[in-house]
C-alpha cells in the first residue's frame, strides 16, 4: 500500500484575497493529493464560513477530499451543531476535531474543555470521519510523555479514525513517538506532519507556538542562510525533502504537508518525492 500525500491550507484574512486561495487550489489539485485540510479562523463560529466555503470548493469543485478543522475551546454545543449541519449540507464528512488555541478576551467554552469532548459529541451527530492531532514531541501543556500518551489514547478511544501530527524537524522524535503509541495500543493510522521552512522568522514563531524543537543540524542551516532569502528557501526545502525521504523509507503511512498557502513550495517537494509515494 502506497503512502498518502496531503496538504494543509488556511483561509485568507481578507475577502479580497480569496482569489489567492483559488490559485493555490488550482495548483495543488495538479499534485493529486489524497486530501486537503482547511484550518479554522481563531475565536468563534463566525469564522467558520470561510473554512467551510473553501472545504466545499475543494470537494465539490476540485473533486478532492477535504477536511474541516474544528477547534472547540470557544464554541458551545449549538455552535458545533450549526457547523456540522452546514458540513452535512455541503457533503463534508471529514472533521479534524481540535481543542484549539485559547484566544485572549474570548469566553471559554462550558461544553468543550478538551478535543476528546468534541470527538465524543461529533460521534453522536452523524456519520463523520473524525481526525485528531498528535504531538511527536509531547503537547506543550502535558506534564510528561506518559501523561500525553495517556490523553492521546483516551482521545482516540472516543472515536478518532486517523491522527495527524504536529510539525517536527527530527524524525527520530516521530519514530520514538510511534513506538510509544504502539505500546499504548493506539492502532489508528498516523500521518507525519512536515513543514518546509523558507525563512528563519517563520520557523522561530511557529516553534515557539507549538513547542517543536530545532535540532542542531537545522539550527546551523538557519544561522548560515538567514540573510540570504533564496538560499534559505533552497536549504529549507532540501531539509524537508530529506525528512520526507527518510520517513517514507521507514514506511510512514503518509505525509501531511503544511503548505503555508505556497503551492510553489508544495510543487517543488512533490516533484522531488512523488515517485516514492
Amino acid at each position: 500500500m502506497s503512502a498518502s500525500l496531503s496538504f494543509e491550507i488556511f483561509p485568507p484574512r481578507k475577502d479580497a484575497d480569496f482569489q489567492t486561495i483559488i490559485r493555490t487550489l488550482d495548483e495543488l489539485r495538479d499534485l493529486s493529493p489524497n486530501f486537503i485540510s482547511v484550518t479554522f479562523g481563531a475565536g468563534g463560529s463566525a469564522n467558520s464560513k470561510k473554512t467551510l466555503d473553501i472545504a466545499s470548493l475543494v470537494k465539490n469543485k476540485y473533486q478532492t477530499s477535504s477536511i474541516v478543522h474544528l477547534p472547540c475551546i470557544h464554541l458551545n454545543k449549538n455552535d458545533i451543531i450549526s457547523i456540522l449541519d452546514e458540513c452535512k449540507k455541503q457533503g463534508l464528512k471529514k472533521i479534524l476535531a481540535l481543542r484549539g488555541d485559547i484566544v485572549p478576551d474570548k469566553p471559554i467554552s462550558r461544553d468543550f474543555k478538551y478535543a476528546s469532548d468534541l470527538i465524543s459529541f461529533i460521534k453522536k451527530q452523524g456519520d463523520f470521519e473524525i481526525y485528531a492531532a498528535a504531538y511527536p514531541e509531547k503537547h506543550n501543556e502535558a506534564r510528561d510523555f506518559v501523561e500525553d500518551i495517556r490523553h492521546l489514547k483516551f482521545k482516540v478511544d472516543c472515536g478518532v479514525d486517523l491522527l495527524l501530527t504536529q510539525l517536527f524537524f527530527d524524525n527520530e522524535d516521530f519514530y520514538k513517538f510511534k513506538e510509544k503509541c504502539d505500546i499504548a495500543g493506539i492502532k489508528v493510522p498516523i500521518l507525519a506532519g512536515v513543514m518546509p521552512v523558507t525563512n528563519k522568522r517563520q520557523v522561530l514563531k511557529i516553534t515557539q507556538m507549538c513547542g517543536a524543537k530545532i535540532p542542531t543540524k537545522f539550527a546551523k542551516i538557519l544561522h548560515k542562510y538567514e540573510q540570504n532569502d533564496e538560499a534559505m528557501k533552497d536549504a529549507g526545502l532540501a531539509y524537508a525533502i530529506d525528512q520526507i525521504v527518510d520517513l517514507l523509507t521507514n514506511d510512514v503511512l503518509g505525509i501531511h504537508l503544511y503548505t503555508m498557502n505556497k503551492p510553489n513550495i508544495a510543487r517543488r517537494i512533490y516533484e522531488a518525492t512523488h515517485t516514492l509515494f
